[in-house]
Parts: structure tokens; sequence; C-alpha cells
């Protein structure tokens, strides 16, 4: 009797091992799901700034994915409420992404206009190794950088279409310019407006297949144009190969980046909107991790927020970094958007993203 009773109370300790290994294992699992649906993001904190721009218990979220290589992101504001507008270049059309989750396509054929997009535009992959299954090479066919213009129009840089185009409330897309005394432009990337509506934006080889060897190549140098009462000027043409742009607070520098070169230059911008006294802020070409110096944008305080290896870098006016945002992919592109501007959109490869901040971007 003894005997029975013994292998009894055996075997029921036995079960509440068991099933406290059940319990503690399932426990663990639901971490391990939680963590990957609303992962914390990895920050290299450089200087006690930036304590004031990015919580330390921030999050990322992945909003949209499964995209060939996404750009361009824009946040659009509409009374109380507002959506997202971004780029999938490969697949030639802007996208536009509500709070709710809801994505629709916006606007297709936003780059190149003709069926032959085999001929055009920089060949590139989704940034996975060539191992992956997942592997993708593609043309970049479509539209890349775009902004709004001071009375809401989008203005989109059409890279592969080699123009800059606006879209009317209508609906109808204008030529704002797709010529340089007489000559094409290769691949308009970025761009930006200033307070008077004049319109920057970069000119690059990457419209063409085969870039700066290309055939139909237009204008030999890639450079920085300005757009001022229907008159377009050059004016800088020091960086090679010059990306994204982004105003200081009170639109007295502009800053571009170097794009594969990573860095990024400042200039003073001169009352006839011109601009001068070119100066490197940041080399970011000895850093081991992938990624460019791509996008970028400002916060209401002055600091740059761009993409580079690793991920987004935060620096200060002065060109000190405060801090390294690390995400799953190579960042192309940012953007502060919601009411407050204070969530961070980002657009890598494949992905769009959204980060929590504590500083507001400028408007």
């Amino acid at each position: 009797m003894r005997l029975i009773i013994s292998k009894c109370m055996s075997h029921i300790v036995q079960l509440k091992f068991l099933r406290t290994v059940v319990l503690l294992f399932l426990i663990l699992f639901s971490i391990g799901i939680y963590a990957q649906k609303d992962a914390g993001i990895t920050i290299d904190r450089r200087d006690k700034a930036l304590d004031l721009l990015i919580s330390s218990n921030a999050t990322i979220e992945t909003v949209a994915s499964g995209f060939g290589f996404t750009e361009g992101v824009t946040w659009v504001q509409e009374g109380t409420k507002g959506y997202l507008l971004f780029s999938d270049i490969p697949a030639n059309v802007i996208y536009r992404w509500y709070p709710n989750g809801k994505i629709e396509v916006y606007l297709e054929k936003t780059g190149y206009q003709h069926p032959d997009i085999w001929r055009v535009g920089m060949s590139l992959t989704n940034g996975k190794s060539q191992s992956d299954p997942k592997f993708e090479r593609f043309n970049l066919s479509g539209s890349n950088g775009m902004t709004l213009d001071n009375q809401g129009n989008l203005l989109i840089a059409t890279w592969a279409g080699r123009s800059i185009v606006r879209i009317e409330k209508n609906g109808l897309r204008t030529v704002v310019a797709d010529r340089y005394q007489g000559k094409k432009f290769n691949g308009p990337n970025d761009l930006v407006v200033n307070k008077n509506g004049v319109i920057y934006f970069t000119d690059t080889f990457g419209g063409l297949l085969k870039e700066g060897e290309d055939p139909s190549k237009g204008i030999e140098t890639n450079a920085i144009y300005m757009i001022q009462y229907e008159k377009i000027t050059r004016v800088v043409d020091d960086i090679k190969n010059v990306n994204g742009l982004a105003f200081s607070p009170d639109q007295q520098i502009l800053y571009a980046n170097g794009s594969i070169d990573r860095f990024i230059r400042r200039y003073n911008v001169l009352k006839d909107g011109t601009l001068t006294h070119s100066t490197l802020l940041i080399d970011l070409s000895k850093e081991s991790a992938s990624g460019i110096t791509d996008g970028m944008k400002v916060d209401s305080l002055g600091n740059i927020w761009t993409s580079g290896p690793g991920g987004i870098w935060v620096i200060n006016p002065q060109g000190k970094v405060l801090g390294v945002i690390t995400l799953p992919e190579d960042v192309t592109n940012l953007v502060f958007g919601g009411a407050d501007k204070k969530t961070l959109y980002v657009s890598a490869h494949t992905s769009i993203y959204m980060i929590p901040v504590l500083v507001a971007g400028l408007p």
C-alpha cells in the first residue's frame, strides 16, 4: 500500500514539474513573439542630448512590407487626419498608407512612362544575400524623392522619368523641369522647397540603365539645381554622387548628402537663393556597416536625421554625432509625420517603419 502511494505521489510530482516546464516555455515563447512584433530599437547613444529627442524605450513598428525598394516617404496632413506617401521604385508606383493600416496605390507610372522599363534605371537588389531565396535584382524605373510645395501640391523627382513633376489638385501632371540648357536631366533624386516656393533638387545618373556610361546621358555632371520663377539654375556641382537635401530651421543653410561616398556637406543660402561656402559637415566613409547617406530631414531644434551606415544617424548642426538608431534594413529616407510631427516614418529596402520620437520635425 505504501509502495502504491509512493508511486502515485511520484507521478503527481512529475506531472507538476512537467506542467511547470510547459507553462514556463509558453511564457518565454509568448515573450519572443511580442518582442518580434514590437521590438526595441538598438540605439548607440553618444551624447546625452539624444535623450531629449528619442526615448530610451522607443520601439519600432513595421507598418508595411514586401516591396521592392521604397523611397520618398512624405507625410500629408489633412485637418486632424493624415496619410503617408512613399515610392516603390522598381514597381513604378506611389503608395498611400493610412494610420489605420489601409494601404492603396496612389499613383501609377510615377517615373518612366513607357513599356520598355528594362532599358532605364540603375540596377539594384533588395538588399538580401544572393544565397537567400528571397534575393531579387531589378531596375529602378520608378520615381524617387517627393515633397509638398507651399500650396500642398505633390512634387515628384521622377528618377527614371528624368524630370520634376507637380501633381495638380485635379490630378493632372505638370512637368516643372526636365532639361538644363537644352540637355536632359539624368535622374532627379530628391527635392525640397523653401518658404518662398523655390525648389531645390538633385540630379544624378541613377535614372539611367548604365548610369554615367549610358549613351542616353544628357548632362555630364551630377549637381544641385534651383527652380525660381520658372528659371532653372545650377547652384553647386561639388558632390560627385549627390543625393538627399534638407534645410536648417531658418533656411539659411542647405544640407546635401554624398550618397555612396557617405558624407554630408552644408551650404550657406544667399538672398537670391544661390549657395555658397561649401563645407564638409561630417564624413562617415570609414564606417563598416552597410548603408549610405541617402535621405535626411531636420527637426525643429536643428538636428539632422539622416540615413547612413547601419541605420539613422542623428547629428547636431555642428556635426557632432548624438546617436545612431539601428534598423533591420538599410535606410533610404525618412520623414516626421503625424499631426504633431513626432512620429518618424522610415523607408528601407522592402519595408516602411514607424518610430515615436520626442521632438517635432520641421513641417
